[in-house]
């Protein structure tokens, strides 16, 4: 199938041609649907906790960091805004005609009504060299857009979300990239030092540099705290095949294999590669003024010491299997009974080197736990039991698309649940003997999406490898916690950015 050309290309991209052939097998076969057991909810997965518990679970985290933990923030930065922009390319795209009308309705209306409240206006008045008055017609509102998104303005369509200015106070407008650091100076930062890794795009680089020369001194200096920020790119070992319709590979207009990034599923590698051991993951738009960060702040700890709390619990047991006895066994059956609800009449058939095995495989793994935000209709996978091959359930975060929509019983589960995954996670990678877990050692292969691409007008089909919260940690030990919506506050459009939750104290 493959050509001596074809075999360079790969070899070049670091490829193994075991999972090319794995993944062009996908492409004919797909992905099965996850196996919905039940909706994890409060009390049944969910963890729920209150300001008494807080209280404890942040000494916990605080006395781990006095120990000399290592921390690290990991952010996921490289998408691209364009999809933020998405009704206002449309706009620059219309006739006259049409965008007379277009600026009479939402989202236009409110975009131009309120274009002053947005933090990038100064930015955006010194590109038009001009002040926007409140009368906005078609030509001033084209100007306004066009300046904002294309390459002769702000460029903003183009660059990725972290870099665009988000938040103002009285004196400054502020970025994602410097929220986040603002953050990491409150929860991760130990001994007046905070680690922030940025995942980007190679072309991005030197515009992250450029706009962390801007803003970190200000923010070291606000919080007293220095910042030890890295930047890691997504590895092309990582890029999945593309295939026609009929499944063979697809080839460009030179005859080269297409390739396309493996999605944020590929960032497990770039996690693999970190030594910290206490590891922060929020996604880049995710963020508020500080004025409203608190929250954030004090649930991230909380999170941290649920991680400490879990680490010492496994990690008791796990040692006390080194030189087994009844009772450290007994206490490792009920913690997968209780915990992770496996069924004790399965473990109380095995003998006891099979129940030290058993305990050994299960409780051996990387420690995660997720925060989970009441579900209020905003889109995004949510925490389950799922059925694994063994006949075990285990705490998951599953996306829509690996719901069978056509199982009327899977449906009725997934109308069940009653919260959604925010990406808020603190997750601990080290084994009970302090050495680092291989993270891809704990990714299951069958949870990728296969979805439908075009490239130069010819169809494709595009793989995306399983998702960095879902797949690429499905055999790790769970744990979810129920957050507050407070917490939560992306920004998938630009009219997002005039919620009151993104606007400057009053």
């Amino acid at each position: 199938m493959f050509t001596d050309n074809d075999l360079e290309q790969i070899n070049k991209k670091a490829i193994d041609i075991k999972l090319i052939e794995q993944q062009l097998e996908h492409f004919k076969t797909g992905f099965a649907y996850a196996k919905l057991n039940k909706a994890a909810t409060i009390n049944d997965g969910i963890m729920q906790t209150n300001a008494d518990s807080h209280a404890q679970y942040i000494k916990l985290y605080q006395d781990a960091l006095k120990s000399g933990i290592d921390t690290i923030k990991f952010v996921p930065a490289s998408g691209a805004a364009t999809r933020m922009f998405k009704a206002l390319f449309e706009f620059i795209n219309a006739n006259d005609a049409l965008k007379a009308e277009l600026m009479q309705t939402a989202p236009y209306a409110d975009f131009f009504k309120h274009i002053g409240q947005f933090a990038f206006i100064d930015d955006l008045k010194k590109c038009l060299n001009q002040n926007i008055n409140s009368h906005i017609d078609v030509e001033l509102g084209t100007r306004i857009i066009e300046y904002l998104l294309l390459e002769k303005g702000l460029n903003y369509g183009s660059l990725p979300k972290g870099l665009l200015k988000f938040h103002t106070d009285t004196e400054k407008a502020f970025t994602p990239v410097e929220e986040h650091l603002k953050e990491a100076a409150q929860y991760a930062a130990a001994n007046g030092r905070a680690k922030v890794h940025f995942t980007i795009s190679p072309e991005h680089k030197q515009l992250f540099k450029e706009q962390l020369e801007k803003g970190r001194k200000a923010i070291e200096k606000r919080f007293k705290v220095q910042f030890d920020v890295s930047f890691s790119f997504q590895k092309q070992s990582t890029d999945t095949i593309a295939v026609n319709p009929d499944n063979t590979p697809f080839r460009t207009e030179d005859g080269q294999l297409l390739f396309r990034p493996g999605g944020h599923g590929a960032l497990i590698e770039n996690l693999n590669d970190l030594n910290e051991e206490l590891i922060f993951i929020k996604n880049i738009d995710n963020v508020v003024p500080e004025y409203l960060q608190k929250d954030t702040v004090e649930y991230k700890q909380v999170l941290a010491g649920i991680v400490m709390e879990k680490k010492e619990q496994v990690f008791k047991i796990l040692n006390g299997l080194d030189a087994p006895n009844d009772k450290v066994v007994a206490e490792g059956i009920d913690f997968l009974v209780n915990e992770l609800q496996m069924e004790h009449s399965a473990i109380e058939e095995l003998s006891a080197d099979e129940k030290r095995t058993l305990l050994i495989n299960k409780l051996n793994r990387p420690i995660r736990v997720c925060g989970m935000v009441k579900n209020e209709g905003e889109p995004g996978g949510g925490p389950f039991w799922v059925q694994q091959p063994d006949g075990s359930i285990n705490l998951q975060v599953v996306e829509g698309a690996q719901i069978d929509p056509n199982s009327n019983e899977q449906q009725t589960i997934l109308k069940a649940s009653t919260h959604f995954n925010p990406v808020d996670l603190v997750c601990y990678t080290k084994d009970y003997r302090g050495q680092k877990f291989d993270l891809n050692q704990f990714v299951d292969p069958e949870t990728g999406f296969i979805s439908e691409k075009t490239q130069n007008g010819k169809s494709l089909k595009a793989l995306e490898l399983p998702g960095l919260w879902n797949g690429a940690m499905a055999h790790w030990l769970t744990f979810f916690v129920e957050v507050p919506v407070s917490t939560f506050n992306p920004v998938k459009t630009v009219m997002d950015l005039l919620r009151p939750q993104h606007q400057p104290q009053k």
